[in-house]
């Protein structure tokens, strides 16, 4: 049987039938994204690991332990975990980190930069990155989290809806109050973004 056909829940009922490979290939299939918003919010590879770690090995017990209920939304509840273990990492070492866009690889636009940047570019775009993170950092705790999950770690709006246990308009709400929140911010500090 083909392990690529098969949906989450399909590949779950195997594992509770028996099939320990089953889990495997779970892991496999959202293991990538899973680390990569791991890495993007915690900004270190080596504790970004031992943090997937951690978050699979709880997904497995809970999943043995039959207090997962599928509800169609396996990713999404992996990458729940996975939040709450970043956040549980950061209160037991008392401090926050934050992931810029430009560590992120990304731009003001959420797009990736695909020509190597010259010496003026990367300071003016050290620059930007700086203002941009002190404007975030200025948003309401709800609005900031829309904006880092949707532009640092590249989550739909369904997706974050669901991470902040939202309604995908509260979600969209929130964005948009961000962005009118930036703007003004931009305006008053007479900053140029670009």
């Amino acid at each position: 049987m083909n392990a690529q056909v098969l949906s989450d829940q399909e590949l779950l009922n195997q594992y509770f039938a028996g099939d320990s490979s089953a889990i495997s290939q779970l892991i496999e299939r959202h293991g990538r994204r899973v680390r990569d918003y791991i890495r993007m919010l915690v900004k270190d590879r080596d504790l970004a690991d031992d943090i997937f770690q951690n978050t699979f090995i709880k997904v497995v017990r809970v999943i043995d332990e039959g207090r997962y209920v599928d509800s169609g939304k396996f990713l999404s509840w992996v990458l729940r975990i996975a939040h709450n273990q970043v956040i549980d990492h950061f209160r037991s070492r008392k401090q926050e980190k934050l992931v810029s866009e430009s560590e992120a690889g990304y731009d003001v636009l959420g797009t990736l930069r695909f020509a190597e940047p010259t010496v003026e570019d990367r300071m003016v775009g050290e620059q930007i990155q700086r203002d941009l993170r002190a404007l975030v950092e200025q948003l309401p705790e709800e609005q900031r989290e829309v904006v880092k999950l949707r532009y640092f770690s590249g989550l739909s709006f369904r997706e974050i809806a669901e991470q902040t246990d939202v309604s995908i308009n509260t979600a969209l709400g929130r964005m948009r109050y961000a962005l009118i929140n930036l703007r003004r911010l931009i305006k008053e500090k007479k900053l140029i973004l670009n």
